[in-house]
């Protein structure tokens, strides 16, 4: 059979076909579509694959990490810097290892499309010492997906997967293979495997580096690490993931006269790399990202000036490679025109009309002509284009949840008015915690939740804080006489000021919900969350 696939779908079906019985995802863009589709399987419905959002993705990967505990095959997702969140728990599972299968799925988003930063995740997956996937196409995104599953139960070990912005939202026909049946619960052999108090976690870690040579072997013989040979032995390519799709686009029926080593398992095959550095004069390295296996072959055979590619000047340092790009690199002339007709005039992204946190801006930038010191610390949500004309209210946005913490430490430095704006979404992910540093001391910050009851950035998934958050704000220990709600309006906008003034001028923390549903969401929805809403402060 053969579907039509994004390559986040092909992936969504590959863990359904390898037997996954749960997938748990923090919304991320590029990662995003591979939950939604699991979510929309009506199969993954039949089977009763858990498919529920998680609130960030540190609780997500300990819940996959519980679920393979259970011996079931278990599934994590999230976007490159959603990483950073789960990194604690991601090395201390390389240690503990695993029971039932468990893939870790990582979205990187080269040129940054929609993210801070371009950070390449297979430094963290060299870092904890896993097997790392790096699919070239849709058929393999596929094929290694269910593969990956085996091999983390063969090794014992999470798998990584990395996907790249493109990949992932790219279709291509895809060649389904026979479902294969989850796993049946059984618990570790060993009672102490995930007991990583020190005693344990020596032995564990000496099992982690012992078995690294069976890591190894498994890249060497890999189906999908492949030498292609070549008579133009002038040049030899490395070819990672999707940059070996980008090098043939280059070349009539596949016939590149160069050999190529197409890498889509790490580690990297040092016996195949060997083999093509003794063939050729020069190496071209390919890679979307960093120059991860550009620095890994010059330091194997300490000959740098042999190696060609991003940190040489012969790619771009940053951004996406593409067709264009590496034909450059192969001293190719462009056979596109440097002038393209502009159709369609370029624009910064904008609020959508009707937007609340529009009205909640206005109210904000009126009150900074009252206070020209202040300062306005921003977060990650559609409010982060608040930087941005004709707004321009927010000072910072760095991470998820930094918008209290920094509100807090730019306080105890002495800035006041110091304001923090932050999603009702990115609350919940990682905003709780710095609300309760800033209550513990009775730091003088208003904290703004901007609560459009939806991760709306995203696609308008749901929100973990729908409902709770008057709750959450006074479980952490926000006092209620200082925990305020306002419907951003216009036509509220002077009362709006007045709340938010006093809570300004209050000398120790305050919390304003602004609290009006995304315009996105349908009706439906809209009236279940404003019956989810109506929650006295009282």
């Amino acid at each position: 059979m053969k579907k039509l696939l994004l390559g986040n779908e092909a992936l969504a079906q590959g863990a359904i076909d390898a037997g996954i019985s749960g997938v748990y995802a923090y919304p991320g863009t590029p990662s995003t579509e591979i939950t939604e589709y699991i979510q929309r399987s009506k199969i993954a419905k039949e089977l009763n694959i858990h498919s529920k959002w998680s609130v960030n993705e540190k609780t997500a990967m300990e819940a996959a990490l519980g679920m393979s505990y259970a011996g079931k095959r278990a599934m994590t997702v999230m976007k490159h810097v959603g990483l950073n969140v789960a990194a604690d728990v991601f090395m201390n599972m390389a240690v503990s290892g695993i029971n039932g299968g468990l893939v870790v799925v990582v979205a990187d988003d080269p040129s940054m499309h929609s993210s801070q930063n371009e950070q390449d995740s297979r430094n963290y997956g060299k870092f904890a010492m896993i097997p790392i996937f790096e699919p070239s196409n849709q058929q393999e995104v596929y094929d290694i997906t269910r593969y990956a599953f085996y091999l983390s139960e063969q090794l014992g070990l999470p798998i990584m997967i990395r996907m790249v912005t493109r990949l992932s939202h790219s279709r291509a026909g895809i060649e389904i293979s026979k479902r294969k049946a989850q796993n049946s619960i059984h618990l570790p052999k060993n009672p102490h495997q995930f007991q990583l108090i020190p005693m344990h976690a020596r032995n564990r870690y000496q099992h982690l580096v012992a078995i690294q040579s069976d890591n190894r072997e498994s890249s060497e013989n890999s189906y999908f690490n492949k030498f292609i040979d070549g008579p133009n032995t002038s040049m030899g390519i490395i070819a990672a993931g999707i940059a070996y799709n980008y090098l043939m686009e280059n070349f009539e029926d596949d016939s590149c006269p160069f050999p190529i080593l197409k890498i889509s398992q790490y580690p990297l095959p040092k016996k195949q790399v060997k083999k093509l550095f003794n063939k050729c004069k020069k190496i071209l390295v390919l890679e979307d990202g960093a120059p991860f296996i550009e620095e890994l072959v010059s330091d194997y055979f300490g000959e740098s000036k042999k190696v060609m590619g991003r940190l040489t000047g012969h790619l771009n340092r940053v951004g996406e490679l593409n067709p264009d790009n590496i034909a450059e690199a192969l001293g190719f002339e462009r056979t596109i025109s440097e002038k393209i007709p502009k159709i369609v005039s370029g624009r910064p992204p904008e609020l959508c009309v009707g937007c609340a946190h529009r009205d909640l801006f206005e109210a904000i930038n009126q009150l900074k002509t009252e206070n020209t010191a202040q300062q306005v610390f921003g977060d990650i949500g559609c409010y982060a284009l608040g930087v941005l004309p004709p707004y321009q209210s927010i000072n910072t946005l760095i991470d998820m949840g930094a918008s209290i913490t920094m509100a807090k430490g730019a306080s105890d430095a002495g800035i006041h008015p110091s304001i923090a704006i932050i999603g009702d979404s990115t609350f919940t992910h990682s905003g709780m915690t710095g609300l309760l540093d800033a209550v513990i001391e009775n730091t003088p910050i208003t904290v703004i939740i901007s609560d459009n009851s939806a991760v709306a950035m995203t696609g308008a998934q749901d929100s973990s804080a729908s409902g709770r958050l008057v709750t959450i704000c006074k479980g952490i220990g926000v006092e209620k006489e200082h925990l305020k709600i306002i419907t951003p309006l216009h036509k509220n906008l002077d009362e709006n000021i007045d709340i938010i003034r006093q809570e300004i001028n209050y000398k120790g923390i305050s919390v304003v919900i602004a609290q009006r549903p995304c315009v996105q969401l349908p009706k439906e929805k809209k009236d279940q969350l404003k019956k989810l809403q109506q929650v006295s402060i009282n």
